[in-house]
C-alpha cells in the first residue's frame, strides 16, 4: 500500500500543479485545492490547507486503489473518474456553502459544464500520475 499512497500524493500534487493552466483551458477561476482551502482556512493561508488536503485525499484513495488490486494507468484513470461522477452531486452542497459560491466568486457549480469538464482532466491528471506510479505486481 505505500506505493498506492506516495502515487496518490503525487498524482493530486500533479493535480494541484495543472490547476492554473485548466482554469485557463476551461475558463474557471474554480480550483479544487480553493474548494477545500476555503472551507478550511481564512485568509492567505488557503492555498497551503487546501492543497495538503487534498494530498492526503489522494493518499488515500491511491492506498485504495492499490489495496483493492488497481494496476496501470487505464484502471486508475476509470477509477478517479468514477469517483468523480459519484462525487459530482455534493456540488449542490458546495454551491450552499462554500464562501466563494455565496460571495460570487464562482458562479453556480452543480449545472456548470466547464466546471464539470475541468474536473474531469484534473481527475484524469491524476489518475494518469497514479496509474503510472501503481503498476505491474505486487
Amino acid at each position: 500500500m505505500r506505493r498506492g499512497v506516495l502515487a496518490g500524493i503525487a498524482g493530486a500534487a500533479a493535480w494541484a500543479a495543472t490547476e492554473p493552466l485548466l482554469g485557463r483551458v476551461f475558463r474557471t477561476s474554480y480550483s479544487d485545492a480553493r474548494l477545500l482551502g476555503g472551507l478550511l482556512a481564512d485568509g492567505p493561508r488557503w492555498r497551503a490547507v487546501g492543497t495538503l488536503v487534498h494530498c492526503a485525499n489522494g493518499a488515500l484513495f491511491g492506498a485504495a486503489f492499490e489495496r483493492f488490486g488497481g494496476r496501470g494507468i487505464g484502471p486508475a484513470v476509470a477509477a478517479a473518474q468514477v469517483e468523480n461522477v459519484v462525487l459530482w452531486p455534493g456540488m449542490a452542497v458546495i454551491d450552499r456553502v462554500h464562501p466563494d459560491r455565496r460571495n460570487g466568486v464562482w458562479p453556480p457549480l452543480l449545472g456548470n459544464g466547464r466546471v464539470f469538464a475541468y474536473e474531469v482532466a484534473t481527475h484524469a491528471v491524476f489518475g494518469l500520475v497514479l496509474g503510472t506510479l501503481v503498476r505491474g505486481q505486487r
